[in-house]
């Protein structure tokens, strides 16, 4: 299931770039993508390359990180590509580009979802952690 939700997020991320244009003009949404871009950066920094995977699935020796962007939201790093391509659709905004954000809305949804439920059997600290933070939008969700 893992290698699915990844086929599906990299096509649809593939699609919004390649339906519209990348370099914005409208000064609100090169912020989003900046901060985006610096949650993601940031969220990189703290977790290390070490524990870095593309697939949803724990590495063997991976640990319950908690700081940094991760001490607000416990993923940072799908904040961040939401927060990107929902800056790039909205500076060319069409139904189809929203179609393919959704499902790759969708489809992250599943995959943290996933994640979440073996980081709970992984880490027995997980659980407090998750009482603590949001998923996505500090403070809200």
């Amino acid at each position: 299931m893992s290698y699915i939700y990844v086929v599906i997020q990299v096509l649809f991320i593939i699609l919004i770039g390649a339906t519209g244009p990348i370099i914005p003009n409208n000064i609100a949404i090169l912020t989003g993508i900046a901060i985006g871009v610096f949650t993601m950066f940031w969220a990189l920094w703290t977790m290390r390359l070490s524990n870095l995977n593309m697939m949803p699935d724990l590495k063997h020796k991976s640990v319950l990180v908690t700081s940094g962007p991760y001490r607000v939201i416990r993923h940072p790093m799908y904040a961040s590509v939401l927060l990107v391509t929902l800056m790039l659709v909205a500076n060319h905004l069409t139904l189809l580009r929203t179609g393919f954000w959704l499902v790759l809305l969708i489809d992250l949804y599943f995959k943290f979802s996933y994640e979440e439920k073996l980081l709970l059997k992984k880490h027995p600290g997980y659980i407090d952690y998750k009482k603590k933070t949001k998923r996505l939008i500090p403070f809200i969700y």
